[in-house]
């Protein structure tokens, strides 16, 4: 890493000698994997509409029966193959996906085509939460849980400036290329992700040497006891297919963490419902212009996102607190859902969209990664994976069809549905809290952090 490049990072965050090589190969990982989904995260939307907005619970039923089918197989990777495997191996079998699906869309009639999409849209969900979760838990296995607060916030920005890069390319080049193209660009992005995690690998080792005087210091011990990080790229993890379901049920805080996961996706698909009726409103038949509104959305989202993690995220979790950090959003949802529910119209759910996205990738996210860097590594890996593709695809059902219950079966109208979801966001606002409190608790040790590191590495590959 050149000594310019260095002293400039040291300029922006709080980092030293020791982690610079590693924090810029883990923006750069960040910015590969984000940039590969958001190619396509305008497609998906657009194809979700196509497939008939009637049809998007179900779309998200056959979303859940994928998680269901590939989480077991992940976890068994886990426990049988070190990390540079199975990291490896699965951005490949996405990659192979991507190709099918390029070909399946080339050869498929009219009719054939709704359903290729419909597919295409459940696929792309599965997609997204396993390689975001697969970096995340790559970075809560690498950095120490004082470093964590300090970096996160700076690691999180070059996922930003991907996801910026990715719907800028997909809304300059869609209206040319034409929507299928777009997952050729999505392949070639995820080839270079994984280029990326082995490239990062590389430094790990240099960041247990940082020493610090620091609340988290304790931990942080604690979780270069069990795996130094110069052995974790090859240290098998072991244990068993549903280790991750077991120790989140038998853990306050993991079952805490997965409660939080579970209001955010319900919050979150109530509020995307919502959005996909009123765009299916405003631009009927157009699915150029569906596209387009979708990629500047996400244009004005990572805009947003990225001046608050280069001035805001970093300062805010290590001097409010991971606790404050994570109501943030609750606090958002109260308000906006009560705006929403007085006016439900394009820009107040655009606009509402935005910022809440923006939220969620700027402050809550990085203080939801922070949680998991004073557990095992089997927690890491397994339960982490668990909450943030199963039971978040779990909170997706229990809001799809809530919101298809109150419009279709009950007749409530988008106000009400709307107001509805303020006395939930009171609820996780509670949530957010109690898992701030829990947090520091495991950052001193405790009881219950002991209980739960019970799961050893059992060799080497």
């Amino acid at each position: 890493m050149s000594a310019s490049v260095g002293r400039l990072v040291k300029r922006l965050v709080d980092v030293r000698d020791q982690e610079v090589a590693a924090l810029v190969w883990s923006c750069i990982y960040f910015f590969l994997v984000l940039a590969a989904y958001f190619v396509i995260r305008p497609i998906r939307d657009q194809m979700g509409i196509a497939g008939g907005v009637e049809n998007l619970a179900w779309l998200f039923t056959g979303t859940l029966v994928g998680m269901l089918l590939l989480h077991p197989i992940f976890t068994w990777l886990v426990g049988r193959y070190p990390r540079r495997v199975f990291v490896a191996w699965i951005y490949r079998f996405f990659i192979l996906n991507l190709l099918l699906f390029y070909a399946l869309f080339q050869f498929a009639d009219a009719d054939q085509s709704v359903w290729v999409a419909r597919f295409f849209f459940i696929w792309t969900s599965v997609f997204n939460l396993f390689v975001v979760t697969i970096f995340w838990s790559f970075m809560t296995d690498t950095f120490q849980p004082s470093q964590g607060k300090r970096l996160f916030g700076f690691i999180a920005v070059g996922g930003t400036v991907g996801a910026l890069t990715g719907s800028t390319i997909t809304g300059t080049l869609v209206s040319v290329l034409g929507p299928v193209t777009m997952l050729l660009v999505s392949a070639a992005l995820l080839e270079l992700a994984s280029w990326a995690s082995s490239r990062l690998a590389r430094h790990e080792g240099k960041l247990g040497e940082v020493v610090e005087e620091d609340p988290e210091a304790e931990a942080d011990l604690k979780v270069i006891e069990e795996a130094p990080p110069e052995d974790r790229q090859d240290q098998i993890i072991g244990g068993g297919v549903l280790d991750g379901i077991k120790h989140v049920l038998r853990s306050p805080y993991l079952l805490g963490i997965a409660a939080f996961i579970g209001f955010f996706a319900i919050v979150s698909t109530f509020l995307w419902f919502h959005l996909m009726h009123i765009v299916d409103q405003a631009y009927p038949g157009d699915d150029v212009g569906q596209a387009q509104l979708f990629s500047y959305m996400e244009i004005a989202v990572q805009s947003l996102t990225l001046i608050t993690q280069l001035f805001l995220t970093g300062r805010i979790l290590r001097w409010l607190g991971i606790g404050l950090a994570l109501s943030f959003l609750p606090l958002v949802s109260i308000i906006g859902f009560g705006i929403l529910g007085a006016a439900p119209i394009l820009i107040v759910v655009v606009l509402f969209q935005v910022f809440r996205r923006a939220g969620n990738f700027a402050i809550q996210r990085p203080a939801r990664e922070v949680l998991y860097t004073v557990l095992p590594r089997t927690d890491k890996w397994k339960a982490k994976n668990f909450n943030d593709t199963f039971v978040y695809r779990l909170g997706d059902q229990a809001g799809a069809w809530s919101h298809h219950a109150m419009m279709v079966w009950m007749g409530l109208g988008l106000s009400a549905v709307a107001f509805a979801m303020v006395p939930v966001s009171i609820l996780w606002l509670g949530l957010a809290l109690f898992l701030g409190r829990k947090h520091r608790e495991f950052g001193a040790g405790g009881p219950e952090l002991e209980a739960i590191r019970k799961a050893p590495v059992v060799g080497k590959g």
